[in-house]
């Protein structure tokens, strides 16, 4: 069962390391540095995302700004308390690293990530100034030891359409890619600060059937065929 929720989240990244890395924290003696990688978008922008890494897959590797890697690993959330506030926190969590030479390994895909779990909140569909179809989705993904991580999904187009009909506890299964956001906040004092989201923008989506509605469905397809 641990390793099924394993590749519930399955996430794989190449690119460039941007700045310098960071301490984030400790568990059990066991500590963990931010690094922020940039992955160039298929326009001129770029995303900027945060990866977690434990020092222990770091024994071997001495990584500088610039330097190019793969990483593979998980999206993950989690709470943080700021300003008397829960906020939601997400960073890719490394299980893999490792630097790549760019010239002689092929990548075709440089930003993706699978996701297997649940609608856990109702779906908000919008429409953008130029008629650009949108629906906001939170997905929660489960991991061992019973915990789950909460995604920030958004769909296009004829997947905005799909999902906006979903309904919380629904089964789905999305394939798509991270992007950072850059937004302004507006304090209750009136000052602007400058704030980036991260949310998957999803490419791909299927509905997962239940046993029930899968078992009606063959008997449905079995009763087609005979006729």
């Amino acid at each position: 069962m641990s390793q099924e929720l394993m590749n519930t989240n399955t996430v794989i990244l190449v690119g460039t390391i941007y700045g310098e890395r960071e301490f984030s924290h400790e568990i059990y003696g066991e500590g963990f540095y931010l690094y922020t990688l940039e992955i160039p978008r298929l326009s001129d922008s770029s995303d900027y995302l945060p990866i977690t890494v434990s020092e222990r897959l770091l024994v071997d590797l001495d990584l500088k700004a610039g330097a190019m890697v793969k990483v593979e690993g998980q999206l993950r959330s989690y709470n943080k308390f700021i300003n008397g506030n829960n906020k939601l926190v997400l960073t890719i969590f490394a299980r893999d690293i490792g630097e790549i030479d760019i010239e002689s390994e092929e990548v075709k895909n440089p930003n993706q990530i699978y996701l297997d779990g649940y609608i856990c909140k109702s779906p908000i569909y919008r429409e953008t100034p130029f008629g650009r179809e949108i629906t906001d989705l939170l997905i929660a993904v489960n991991r061992p030891y019973n915990k789950s991580d909460y995604i920030p999904c958004i769909a296009w187009g004829r997947n905005a359409r799909f999902s906006s009909k979903l309904e919380v506890g629904e089964h789905i299964r999305t394939w798509g890619r991270i992007q950072s956001r850059q937004y302004q906040k507006k304090l209750q004092d009136g000052t602007l600060i400058n704030r980036t989201a991260y949310e998957v923008s999803v490419s791909k989506m299927e509905k997962v059937e239940g046993e029930k509605e899968q078992a009606e469905k063959e008997n449905t397809e079995k009763e087609t065929v005979e006729a």
